[in-house]
């Protein structure tokens, strides 16, 4: 695997080392060795998926408030997405900055979501998608939000008309 690193602190896009030949190809996406001598949080204890119909659904910004902060990895595997990792952490130097990068079926790329930063996403294609590994089980009571369009963060989304959920449109704005 490629680790590739992000603007953010602790922020990775991780590249799978394809061994193609005249069959296809045979990669490694993870690989708990590997995470930990990256310094990354190896622990896999709840894999995800979400399935999304129409371009241009987006979804989050999402996170799990302590003592169940999570680490995901989350990988596109049908269609194609812009993912966005956004810094919750206060004393981390990117703290309310955010990053994105483009995980298709094709690039075949995972985004790394340390503890204490936000994920959420906008699909590019129609019948999108991802597929998430998380570090502790889905916590309900810690589960939290910030609004995708908070003007703190001014996060640039790449289709103007978003399909968005009730709850996710009634994320707080994130407290200054």
């Amino acid at each position: 695997m490629k680790f590739v690193p992000t603007p953010l602190d602790g922020v990775w896009i991780v590249e799978m080392d394809r061994q193609e030949d005249e069959r296809g190809f045979f990669a490694r996406s993870w690989c708990e060795k590997e995470f930990r001598e990256k310094g990354l949080n190896p622990r896999l204890v709840q894999c995800s998926v979400s399935f999304n119909a129409r371009r241009g659904t987006l979804r989050g910004m999402h996170y799990q408030r302590a003592p169940h902060a999570e680490a995901k990895l989350v990988r596109c595997t049908r269609g194609a997405a812009y993912d966005v990792v956004l810094d919750l952490r206060s004393d981390s130097k990117t703290f309310k900055r955010w990053t994105a990068v483009e995980l298709t079926e094709d690039n075949g790329r995972a985004a790394y979501i340390p503890e204490g930063c936000a994920h959420g996403f906008q699909t590019r294609a129609d019948n999108t998608e991802l597929f998430y590994q998380m570090s502790e089980p889905y916590h309900p009571e810690s589960a939290a939000g910030v609004r995708w369009n908070d003007p703190a963060f001014g996060i640039q989304w790449p289709e103007e008309k978003a399909i968005i959920s009730p709850r996710d449109a009634a994320l707080p704005d994130f407290p200054c």
